[in-house]
C-alpha cells in the first residue's frame, strides 16, 4: 500500500468509469484515509452523485467472486480492509457495450462506477472488506432494472488471479447470461412536460428518433397535481425538460388567471425542483424576457428580476425555485415562435386577409424560434454544458414588433406599408392589456461560448413564413 501519494483520479477505456487513488496516512497505530470527500473530488472530475446509502460487503475467504452485475445507480466502491480485483465490463447500450477493464484495489484505491456498467470482485486476502457508497435506495423493485453477465464470459475474457474454478461463487452468478445474451442496460430516460406546447412540439421533432426520451402532455401529468407529480415513477429518468407554462400574458392579469399562471409557473417549478432533488435529476426549465421590466436595452444571465405583470412575476418565481437546484438549466427565451398561435402566424393570417394591422413600435427585441431552443436543450445536454441559466433567441439585429410584421407581410406578397406603427400606450389605450417589457434582446453570448450556433433571426423568419405557406398551399391542394 502507498502512504501519502496526493489525492488523484484517471479515467479507464469505459466512458465514465474513473479511478480514485486516495492518500493514506499510515503510521504506528494503522492508517487514515478520506475515503468520500465531495468538495475535493468533484475538483477532480469526479460526479456530483450524491450518495445516500452505505453498504459493506465483508468476505471470509481470498477467492470469494461477485457479479458481474450492472446496477441501476452509480457507486464508489473502495476496500476497507485487504485486497480486491476488480472488473468492470460496460452493458450500456452503446458502441462501448462489451468493453472491459480491470485493477487490483486496496484501501489506496477506489473505483466510481457509473449506472449501467457492470461490476465484479474477488478477494485476495481472507477477512477483505469493501465498501460502496450507492446514490439510490436500493430496493426490491431495483432487481427488475438489473443487467448480469457470466464471470467465465469469453468475450469479456477476464483474467481471474484466482480461477473460477478455486473460487467461492453462488449459484445465481453462476447462471448468468454469456455477453451474446445480454440485453443492454437501458439509458435512464427523459420526460418532456408540456408536449403539446410550441416548444414541446419542436422537442418531439428533435427527440423523434430517440427511444429514451418520453412526451407527456397535461392529459398525462398534471402539473397542477402535485400529488399526482411527487408520486410518478421517476426511477427510470435522469432529466427532466419543463415545456409546460401559462403563457396567456393579458389574461394573467384576471383573477383566475392569475391563479392559473401562479400555479403553473411558479408552485409547478417548485414541485419539479423537489423532485428533481428527491431523484438526483437535472432539470430543464424555460423562462422569459418578462422577468425584466425591460428598461435595460439588452439583458444577461445575471440581471436581477423586476418583472412588471403577473406572468413575469410568475416566471421569475417558478426560476428562483429551479435556481436552487445544483443540477438545473434554465433557458431565458423572447417571442417565440413555433407550432402553434403566436405573433407571426397571426400577422400571416392577417396579411393573407387584406388586413392593416396596428402594431405595437417602441417594444424591441429578437424571436427565439422553438426549433432552436429545442436544439439549444439538446446542445446542453449533450455537451454537458456547465449547469445554469443561459438566454436562448437567434442572433441578429434586434426589431420592434411593427418591423417583424411589415417584413412578415413583404414575405407574404404584401405591402409592409399595410401595417403601422403604434405607440405601446396608443395600442393598450381603452384595453386590459398587461404592462409588457420595452426591451426584451437577450445577450446570448453565454450559450454561444458552449459552442452552440443560434440561428440568425431575419433569415429564420424568412424559412418559418416559407415553411408556413408551403404546408397551407399543400392542404389547399388536397
Amino acid at each position: 500500500m502507498e502512504y501519502g501519494t496526493g489525492l488523484h483520479v484517471t479515467e479507464t477505456n469505459i466512458p465514465g468509469l474513473l479511478v480514485l487513488h486516495l492518500p493514506v496516512h499510515g503510521d504506528n497505530r494503522g492508517w487514515f484515509k478520506e475515503n468520500w470527500q465531495r468538495e475535493k473530488m468533484m475538483a477532480l472530475g469526479l460526479p456530483d452523485f450524491r450518495p445516500v446509502q452505505n453498504n459493506v460487503s465483508y468476505n471470509r475467504h481470498a477467492g470469494t467472486t461477485r457479479g458481474i452485475h450492472a446496477e441501476p445507480w452509480d457507486k464508489l466502491v473502495s476496500v476497507a480492509h485487504g485486497r480486491i480485483f476488480g472488473a468492470w465490463v460496460d452493458l450500456r447500450a452503446g458502441e462501448s457495450f462489451g468493453t472491459t477493464f480491470t485493477l487490483q484495489l486496496d484501501p489506496s484505491t477506489a473505483v466510481f462506477v457509473p449506472y449501467g456498467v457492470g461490476n465484479s470482485f474477488q478477494t485476495l486476502e481472507d477477512h477483505t472488506a469493501y465498501s460502496y457508497l450507492v446514490n439510490d435506495h436500493w430496493s426490491q423493485e431495483h432487481q427488475q432494472h438489473y443487467t448480469f453477465l457470466n464471470l467465465a464470459d469469453e468475450s469479456a475474457a477476464i483474467a481471474w488471479p484466482i480461477s473460477l474454478d478455486n473460487a467461492e461463487l453462488s449459484e445465481k452468478d453462476k447462471l448468468h447470461p454469456r455477453l451474446a445474451d445480454v440485453s443492454p442496460m437501458k439509458p435512464l430516460r427523459t420526460l418532456v412536460i408540456g408536449a403539446n406546447g410550441q416548444v414541446g412540439k419542436a422537442l418531439r421533432r428533435r427527440f423523434v428518433d430517440r427511444a429514451d426520451v418520453n412526451f407527456h402532455s397535461r392529459e398525462h401529468l398534471d402539473l397542477e397535481d402535485h400529488d399526482a407529480v411527487l408520486a410518478y415513477d421517476w426511477s427510470a429518468y435522469s432529466t427532466i425538460i419543463n415545456a409546460a407554462a401559462y403563457t396567456a400574458v393579458d389574461a394573467a392579469e384576471s383573477q383566475e388567471g392569475r391563479r392559473r399562471a401562479w400555479s403553473v409557473n411558479a408552485a409547478a417549478p417548485g414541485v419539479l425542483a423537489r423532485v428533481a432533488v428527491e431523484h438526483q435529476l437535472t432539470l430543464i426549465h424555460l423562462s422569459s424576457d418578462y422577468v425584466f421590466d425591460g428598461d435595460t436595452p439588452v439583458h444577461d444571465e445575471s440581471e436581477p428580476f423586476s418583472p412588471l405583470g403577473v406572468y413575469g412575476q410568475s416566471k421569475a418565481a417558478g426560476d428562483l425555485a429551479v435556481q436552487s437546484l445544483p443540477r438545473h438549466y434554465i433557458l431565458r427565451t423572447s417571442w417565440v415562435v413555433g407550432d402553434g398561435t403566436n405573433f407571426v402566424k397571426t400577422m400571416m393570417r392577417l396579411a393573407e386577409n387584406g388586413v392593416s394591422p396596428s402594431v405595437v413600435e417602441d417594444q424591441f427585441g429578437r424571436l427565439a424560434f422553438a426549433d432552436d431552443i429545442a436544439r439549444a436543450i439538446d446542445h446542453l445536454l449533450a455537451t454537458r454544458a456547465a449547469f445554469g441559466t443561459y438566454n436562448v433567441s437567434c442572433d441578429g439585429k434586434s426589431a420592434s414588433w411593427a418591423e417583424l410584421a411589415g417584413a412578415v407581410y413583404s414575405l407574404c406578397g404584401k405591402d409592409p406599408t399595410m401595417v403601422t406603427g403604434v405607440s405601446t400606450a396608443e395600442y393598450s389605450k381603452n384595453t386590459s392589456a398587461a404592462p409588457r417589457p420595452r426591451h426584451g434582446t437577450l445577450n446570448i453570448a453565454k450559450i454561444v461560448a458552449t459552442g452552440f450556433v443560434p440561428s440568425n433571426m431575419h433569415q429564420a423568419l424568412v424559412d418559418y413564413v416559407t415553411r408556413i405557406r408551403s404546408q397551407e398551399a399543400s392542404k389547399d391542394t388536397h
